[in-house]
C-alpha cells in the first residue's frame, strides 16, 4: 500500500480515538476534575499529533500525484515519439499541421500546411466521406489507417507483416484437381495398340511436363483419370496461363490426327481435403456437363470460374447412353401416375417440339401426359404451331396452364424439365419445388445454376436441340411408336431452327434423328410454312443489322437507337443474319425490349466461343448461340460487351 495511504489510514483511526477519548474526558470530569484535566492534556497531545498526521499525509499525496503526473506524461510522449504507429493532425483544410517522429520518413521536409492528397494518394476522399477507417501503402509497406474525425487526427498502424503472412497462408492452402481425357475411349476404339500407346504418350508427356513447371503431385488413377495435388499460389500461375495445358494436348494429339482434349475440375477454398475432393468433382462434372475441353475451379464459398471451352464438342460415337437413358426414362414414367412436361419461359420451336416427344414417349407407355404452357407467354416464331396444335383435338388436350399443372399435382407425378436446366427460367419455378421427382432434358451447356437433385439428368452439349435428344430416347422405346404428321413435324422443326437449317452444331446424329422423324411422317414442306415470318419483321430486322459495325477480329456489334424497341425473337434473329456475313466470327445484337431490360443476342460458327462472353454479363447459352439481360442503358451494355469481348480475346474469360 502507498505511504500516503497509509498515513491516511492512521490518520483516520487517531480521529477515532480522537472522538472516544474526549467523550470519556467529559464524563470523567462530572465526577473527578483532576483526572478530567489531566485528560485534557492528553486530549491536547492526541490533536497535535493528528494536526502534524495530516500535514504529512498532504505532503505525501502532493509528492505522488506530482510523480504520477510526470509519469504519465513522459510515457505519452515516449508513445508519441518512440512507439511504431504514425500520427497524423490535420486542419478543416486537410492540410498537415503535425507529425510525430514515425511518420517522418514518409513526409517531405517542408511538410507544415501540405494538403493530405499531395502527400498520401487516395487518402483525403475517405476522410471527406466520413470514413473511420481505410487501407494506404506506402514505401512497399502496408498500413491501416483510423481516422479520428472529431479531433482530425490519423492513426497509421503497419500492417505488413500481417498481410504477409495472411497472403502466405492462401498461397499455401491446398488445392486438388481432377483431370479427364474427354474422347479418349471414344477416338481409341479398335486403334492399332501401338498408335493408341503413342497417343498416351503425348497426353502423359504433356501433363508431366505441365506438373514439373509447377510443381504439382500428378498421379494417374485409371486409363483417362489424374488427380493433381498443388497448392494456391501454382492455380494463381496457371490462370494467369489460362490453363495453356488444354491447347497443348489437343495440338500435341493433333499430330496423330485424333485430337484428345481434356476436361480439369478444380476444388479450392479453405476447408478440409475431404471437401476439396467433392468440390473437385463437381467441377468436373461442371466442366462435362458444358462440353468438355475446359477448365471449372470451384470455391468453397460457391463461386465458379471457367477456362477454356473453345472448341466444339465432341460427338459420342456410341449410342449406348441414349439407350440408357430412354430405359430409364420408361422406368420412371412407368412408376408415375402422370407426366407433366415443362420448357422456359416464352418457349422457342425447340422447347415445343421436345415436349411434344416427351409426350409421344408417355403415350407408349399408357400414362398419361400434359404439357406446360403460359398462354400470356407465347413466342412469336411458335405462333403458328400453336395454332396448328390448337386444330389437333387430341394433341391439344394434353396442354394446360400452369395453374391447371399445380392443381392436379399428386404424389406420383413425373415432372420432365426440357431445354433448360435452370430453375429460374422455367415456365413455372413452383412446379420444380412441389414434385419430388424431376428429370432433365436439354442440350445446353451447363452452368452453375441447376436444378436440385433431379432423378435423372440428359444433357448432351454436342447436340444440335432437346428434339434430337428426345428423338433417340423415342427410338430405343420397346414399344412400337407410331407418330401423326403434326408430331413429328413439330420434332423437326425444333431441330431445324437449332442447327439454323443443319447449317451450325450439326453432327451425324442430327441427321439420324431428322431421318427417324421423316420416316415416322415428318413434313418438311409444312416446317417452311410453320417457319414463315412476316413482312414487317423482316423490315424491321434489315433496319436493326444496317446498325451493325466491326469492333475487332470479326466481331460484328449492332445496336438498336435509343428510341427502338424489339422483341427477344427478332433481336436473335438479326443476330444469325449477322453472321451469315463475310468476315463475321461472332455476331453481338443490343437492343431494349419491351420489359425495359437490355437484351444481348450473340451467335457464332464455332470459332468463337459466346457463351463464355455473355456468361462474363451475367448471361449463358451455348457455345454457339447465348445471351444476357441488362438493367443499364445501352451504352452501359456496348462498353460492357466490349470489355467482355476484349477480355475472351486475351486468352479467356473467368466467371
Amino acid at each position: 500500500m502507498p505511504k500516503f495511504l497509509m498515513n491516511r489510514w492512521h490518520g483516520l483511526h487517531v480521529i477515532s480515538l480522537f472522538i472516544v477519548a474526549a467523550i470519556f474526558i467529559g464524563f470523567l470530569t462530572v465526577y473527578q476534575w483532576v483526572l478530567g484535566l489531566f485528560g485534557f492534556f492528553l486530549l491536547a497531545g492526541m490533536f497535535v499529533y493528528i494536526v502534524q498526521a495530516r500535514k504529512a499525509f498532504e505532503r505525501d499525496l502532493e509528492k505522488y500525484i506530482t510523480t504520477l503526473s510526470h509519469r504519465v506524461n513522459k510515457a505519452g510522449e515516449e508513445a508519441v515519439t518512440r512507439l511504431p504507429i504514425g500520427i497524423v493532425l490535420y486542419d478543416e483544410n486537410y492540410q498537415v499541421q503535425w507529425a510525430n517522429p514515425f511518420m517522418m520518413k514518409y513526409l517531405p521536409s517542408e511538410f507544415l500546411g501540405e494538403p493530405l492528397e499531395d502527400i498520401f494518394d487516395d487518402l483525403t476522399a475517405p476522410i471527406k466521406k466520413g470514413e473511420t477507417e481505410t487501407e494506404l501503402t506506402l514505401n512497399d509497406r502496408h498500413y491501416t489507417i483510423y481516422i479520428k474525425q472529431e479531433e482530425r487526427l490519423l492513426y497509421f498502424f503497419d500492417m505488413t507483416d500481417t498481410k504477409e503472412t495472411k497472403s502466405l497462408y492462401r498461397e499455401e492452402q491446398t488445392v486438388i484437381g481432377l483431370i479427364y481425357l474427354d474422347n479418349f475411349d471414344e477416338v481409341t476404339q479398335g486403334m492399332d495398340d501401338q498408335i493408341r500407346s503413342r497417343l498416351m504418350s503425348h497426353v502423359t508427356s504433356s501433363l508431366n511436363e505441365w506438373a514439373e513447371e509447377y510443381q504439382i503431385l500428378l498421379r494417374s488413377i485409371s486409363s483417362d483419370r489424374f488427380i493433381a495435388v498443388m497448392n494456391q499460389k501454382a492455380l494463381q500461375e496457371l490462370e494467369k496461363t489460362r490453363f495453356e495445358l488444354l491447347d497443348q494436348v489437343r495440338e500435341a494429339t493433333g499430330k496423330e490426327k485424333v485430337p484428345i482434349t481434356l476436361s480439369i475440375g478444380v476444388g479450392s477454398g479453405d476447408s478440409s481435403l475431404r471437401e476439396l475432393g467433392n468440390l473437385a468433382q463437381s467441377s468436373l462434372d461442371l466442366a462435362l456437363g458444358r462440353g468438355g475441353d475446359q477448365v471449372a475451379i470451384k470455391q468453397t464459398n460457391g463461386k465458379v470460374r471457367f477456362y477454356g471451352g473453345k472448341s466444339n464438342a465432341m460427338e459420342k460415337r456410341t449410342r449406348v447412353r441414349a439407350r440408357v437413358i430412354s430405359h430409364a426414362l420408361r422406368d420412371f414414367v412407368l412408376e408415375s401416375d402422370q407426366v407433366i412436361i415443362m420448357g422456359h419461359k416464352n418457349p422457342d420451336m425447340d422447347a415445343i417440339g421436345a415436349a411434344i416427344g416427351v409426350l409421344k414417349v408417355a403415350e407408349v407407355n399408357n400414362t398419361d401426359a400434359y404439357v406446360v404452357v403460359d398462354p400470356s407467354d407465347i413466342n412469336p416464331d411458335v405462333q403458328k404451331l400453336m395454332e396448328e396444335v390448337g386444330d389437333h383435338d387430341h394433341l391439344w388436350s394434353q396442354f394446360i396452364t400452369p395453374e391447371e399443372a399445380l392443381d392436379d399435382l399428386t404424389r406420383h407425378t413425373l415432372l420432365v424439365v426440357v431445354d433448360t436446366h435452370k430453375p429460374s427460367m422455367v415456365i413455372e419455378p413452383r412446379l420444380v419445388d412441389a414434385v419430388d421427382r424431376v428429370v432433365v432434358l436439354d442440350h445446353h451447356r451447363r452452368g452453375e445454376e441447376f436444378i436440385k437433385d433431379p432423378v435423372l439428368v440428359y444433357m448432351e452439349p454436342y447436340a444440335s436441340s432437346t428434339a434430337e435428344l428426345v428423338t433417340e430416347l423415342l427410338e430405343y422405346q420397346p414399344q412400337k411408336l407410331t407418330m401423326d404428321e403434326l408430331e413429328s413435324t413439330a420434332m423437326l422443326a425444333g431441330i431445324i431452327v437449332d442447327t439454323k437449317s443443319f447449317a451450325i452444331r450439326t453432327g451425324s446424329r442430327t441427321f439420324d434423328a431428322a431421318s427417324f422423324l421423316k420416316s415416322h411422317g415428318a413434313d418438311t414442306t409444312m416446317v417452311q410454312m410453320l417457319l414463315k415470318e412476316d413482312i414487317d419483321q423482316y423490315v424491321r430486322r434489315s433496319h436493326l443489322i444496317e446498325k451493325a459495325t466491326i469492333y475487332r477480329d470479326g466481331m460484328a456489334i449492332a445496336k438498336a437507337s435509343q428510341d427502338e424497341m424489339y422483341d427477344q425473337i427478332l433481336i436473335a434473329q438479326a443476330a444469325d443474319t449477322l453472321l451469315t456475313m463475310n468476315d463475321v466470327k461472332g455476331s453481338f445484337v443490343i437492343s431494349k425490349r419491351s420489359d425495359g431490360k437490355v437484351s444481348i443476342s450473340a451467335r457464332s460458327l464455332g470459332e468463337v466461343n459466346v457463351q463464355l462472353i455473355m456468361e462474363a454479363l451475367d448471361g449463358g447459352g451455348h457455345l454457339t448461340n447465348a445471351a444476357t439481360q441488362l438493367d443499364s442503358t445501352l451504352e452501359e451494355a456496348e462498353t460492357r460487351l466490349q470489355q467482355a469481348i476484349d477480355e475472351y480475346l486475351e486468352g479467356g474469360t473467368k466467371e
